[in-house]
């Protein structure tokens, strides 16, 4: 049987906000990309994140961004690639050791926003990061854009790189993402979303905005957890996949 990874970005309150529909979510994804207080999330979050996830038997990654929470971490910062490797081990090293006293496992990082933007196109900074992700664990896993810088240097320094796509963004016919804030960034049709996952999934493609197609392979799917309507998306995204007989199933087992 064809399986997929469903994944969403989590833990992305701090203090008293939370985010409303993680628990739902939580309940719909098999892999929780977890803040770790970059560009949101806290101890009490990051902890109350991971018990939720590690009770429902869902992956959890680490899901370091820019230290930039005015911007949501989506600011490019222009720091360098040491710079970047530091706060990336500082944040993955922290969820770590937060999965470690909840006797739970960090299987993957997925790094956020504008970092996860640059990392898919400068390679000094991939590079640095998959270094930086090898030094603390080299049995982590590195979660980015199909066809990205971010997955070739992750094999090239020994580590495992998993390829996913993204079904509530654009395309450009380049294979990246549409800016947000331009025409066509984000998607928040569920039955136009759950078409769009079932395309990338049998079809290994996806349809840019030019109408171009776009080839893909992804192991994983996202749906940004900080959408109003993610928890509608991502239980739309499942139904159809499992009416087409596709499995859903974490990539880290």
């Amino acid at each position: 049987m064809t399986t997929i990874d469903l994944n969403a970005d989590l833990g992305e309150g701090f203090g008293i906000y939370r985010l409303p529909q993680e628990p739902e979510l939580l309940d719909l994804v098999t892999s929780a990309n977890i803040a770790c207080g970059g560009h949101a999330g806290d101890p009490i979050v990051m902890r109350e994140t991971v018990a939720l996830a590690q009770a429902r038997g869902v992956a959890i990654g680490a899901h370091p961004g820019y230290p930039d929470r005015e911007g949501f971490g989506r600011r490019e910062l222009g720091a360098s690639p040491a710079e970047v490797a530091a706060l990336v081990i500082t944040q993955v090293g922290a969820l770590a050791a937060v999965c470690a006293a909840a006797g739970a496992r960090l299987r993957y990082v997925k790094p956020h926003g504008a970092l996860y933007n640059r990392l898919a196109r400068d390679w000094p900074a991939a590079t640095a990061v998959a270094e930086a992700i090898f030094a603390v664990d080299p049995a982590l896993l590195l979660l980015g854009l199909d066809g990205s810088l971010m997955i070739r240097a992750a094999e090239d320094v020994g580590l495992r790189g998993v390829r996913e796509a993204f079904v509530d963004r654009g395309y450009l016919p380049d294979g990246s993402l549409v800016p947000r804030g331009e025409a066509g960034a984000l998607l928040d049709d569920p039955d136009l979303v759950a078409e769009r996952a079932l395309r990338m999934v049998a079809e290994h493609h996806v349809v840019a905005i030019d109408g171009t197609r776009r080839l893909l392979h992804p192991e994983s799917l996202c749906t940004h957890g900080d959408g109003p309507h993610a928890a509608l998306l991502v239980r739309a995204v499942r139904q159809r996949l499992e009416g087409a007989g596709i499995g859903i199933a974490p990539f880290a087992r």
